[in-house]
């Protein structure tokens, strides 16, 4: 049976092997290795993170979609005052970082503050397994929620912390428009922004 990279709606079931595929996307990640420190265990703990903020956040305020080898999460325009942990995902959120949550919570905080202002949708991730890279897997999700965006009139603001992914969001349209160091000598964050596109 060929592997399909046609996007499918992603549901609490998809839990598993969504956390999966994304703590191997990530695990090489900048932000992911500044918080995750421990090679033995990051990928475990990735995991557990990814099922945390899937089925506890992005699920139930999101669009969450999947391929049989990406996933990716967006937060429609109108969402996005839902779409933030509540104080038991933070919780959650701070037992499985340890240590390094305080740092994990000050990130958040300078990219929140310097997020857009204006209404837009947000990718809020999209990871492909490394197994199932140059598939066409992560291209599929991209087009499909610009796709959604773009019939809502809405642009899109991404964040990338991997200088090598910036090229592949300039593909799909998107330019940088700030790009920022994380506090506590943290890894450089890439904001980029993406105008709609007229709907054919």
């Amino acid at each position: 049976m060929p592997i399909t990279t046609a996007p499918q709606t992603a549901t609490v079931d998809d839990a598993p092997q969504i956390s999966r595929i994304l703590a191997r996307a990530f695990v090489d990640d900048p932000m992911m290795l500044s918080f995750f420190t421990e090679d033995a265990t990051r990928e475990a703990s990735l995991t557990r993170y990814f099922s945390t903020l899937f089925t506890r956040q992005y699920l139930l305020h999101g669009l969450c979609e999947r391929t049989a080898s990406a996933a990716s999460f967006w937060v429609p325009t109108e969402a996005q005052e839902k779409a933030v942990p509540d104080a038991d995902t933070i919780a959650e959120l701070r037992n499985i970082l340890g240590d390094r949550a305080e740092a994990f919570g000050a990130a958040v905080e300078t990219a929140a503050r310097l997020a857009p202002q204006e209404p837009h949708w947000s990718l809020s991730l999209v990871g492909a397994d490394p197994d199932a890279r140059g598939q066409g897997h992560g291209a599929a999700l991209l087009r499909s929620g610009l796709a959604q965006a773009d019939a809502a009139g809405q642009p899109v603001y991404l964040e990338s912390s991997k200088p090598s992914n910036v090229p592949f969001y300039e593909h799909f349209g998107f330019t940088v428009r700030e790009e920022f160091p994380l506090p506590g000598g943290g890894p450089t964050l890439w904001g980029m922004w993406r105008e709609p596109h007229p709907v054919r």
